[in-house]
């Protein structure tokens, strides 16, 4: 199989970088747009004016910069307060008292809160409280009294831009915990597959090496126990497994990010094959196979992994119905689903004993079957009643065989 890397990434500030930039266009022509409503206003506009085609240019060629985190650098964050400090500071001398003791808006008007947020948004709560406290001070120098609405309108852009910074560090801390979670997730599939391939092959030539040393004694004997050992080792080395630590993007602004490593066919052709090309062989004189008279179709992963689960059912019958039990394999062409039984005359299996097995780390049947047909979509249920034998009920969906497995 070769295999790929899958990269995912995850970022809820970049929306938030967009929205800001184009709240900063959007508020650059409302504060242009209030003082041509309120020009007679200004006993001095040609230093309204002035200002506002320093924002105009300033706002438009620093869009750029208000992209991602990466490209808001401090420099350009204590260049951007400063402007809009400059405007509030220039207020008195542009306006006329009235303007002033009415409670007219400053030159920038609610452009400054595009200021702030960009301070929030790259550097969190903190950093929103430091460029916020400036602007309040500017606002009060401008009024030159705390009046009521100079006082809210402070109070809002304080407890506002605090807030967005707070949530930002809460998504960041959410982003890498949510991509921890998804790494575990690929890991334990791979982990899994791994260890369906590895209990189908050297796991049970381990336990047969095992069994049969302890019959012959002598060397053999001893061979047996090692060969015992290294498959106690063996098993609970793949029930562990060790987990990658996640990664984080270095750009903040792209978030946290998952690499995820996927199989890839070797096989030219993934088209559709007939899985009864896969059961035929598994027929034999103790197992008997009952199959549709047309193909069953199925993608080619899909049915080679249900093939395989079929395999791994009937092992579970050599090693534990004994030499003399039969089984038997049906398939059923179903029109949402492919259905394939797995039936034995074998002597059943003990309540309780699938759980122990778990316990112990012998996972044939909870990842050689049932993980098998859980990574295709399907599902494995297993019907044992002591002393009438096991059956072992497989089930894939077709529509999820169309659009493609793992």
């Amino acid at each position: 199989m070769a295999r790929r890397e899958r990269v995912i990434r995850m970022s809820v500030e970049q929306p938030l970088w967009r929205a800001l930039s184009g709240y900063r266009v959007l508020t650059m022509f409302y504060a242009v747009g209030l003082f041509a409503t309120a020009y007679d206003e200004f006993d001095r506009p040609g230093i309204a004016i002035a200002f506002y085609v320093v924002l105009f240019v300033w706002t438009l060629a620093t869009l750029p910069r208000v992209q991602s985190a990466v490209a808001c650098t401090k420099r350009f964050l204590a260049a951007d307060l400063a402007i809009a400090l400059t405007g509030i500071v220039l207020t008195p001398l542009a306006a006329n008292d009235h303007h002033i003791d009415s409670g007219g808006p400053t030159l920038p008007s609610i452009w400054t809160a595009g200021s702030v947020l960009a301070f929030a948004i790259k550097g969190g709560w903190r950093w929103a409280a430091f460029a916020s406290t400036p602007v309040a001070v500017a606002n009060l120098i401008e009024r030159g009294s705390p009046a009521r609405d100079t006082v809210h309108n402070v109070v809002l852009v304080w407890v506002a831009s605090i807030a967005i910074g707070y949530v930002v560090e809460v998504a960041r801390a959410s982003e890498r915990t949510l991509a921890r979670a998804l790494e575990i997730e690929a890991t334990t599939r791979e982990r899994e597959r791994l260890a369906r391939d590895i209990h189908d092959g050297v796991l049970q030539v381990l336990a047969m090496v095992q069994r049969r040393g302890a019959v012959l004694g002598g060397e053999a004997g001893e061979l047996g126990r090692m060969a015992g050992e290294q498959e106690i080792a063996l098993r609970t080395l793949v029930s562990g497994g060790l987990v990658p630590v996640s990664r984080v993007s270095l750009d903040a602004a792209e978030g946290a990010v998952v690499r995820a490593v996927e199989e890839e066919s070797d096989d030219v052709d993934d088209g559709p094959v007939d899985l009864r090309s896969l059961l035929a062989p598994y027929a034999a004189a103790k197992v008997s196979f009952a199959e549709p008279g047309a193909p069953v179709p199925l993608p080619a992963p899909a049915a080679k992994e249900l093939a395989a689960a079929v395999g791994a059912a009937l092992d579970n019958v050599r090693r534990h119905a004994g030499g003399d039990a039969r089984a038997w394999i049906l398939v059923e062409d179903e029109p949402g689903e492919v259905v394939v039984t797995v039936r034995d005359d074998g002597p059943g299996i003990p309540e309780g004993r699938l759980a122990q097995a778990e316990g112990e780390g012998r996972l044939g049947v909870a990842l050689s079957i049932r993980g098998r047909l859980r990574d295709l979509g399907g599902s494995a249920e297993l019907v044992s009643i002591p002393g009438q034998g096991t059956e072992v009920e497989l089930k894939v969906p077709k529509a999820r065989g169309k659009a493609g497995t793992r």
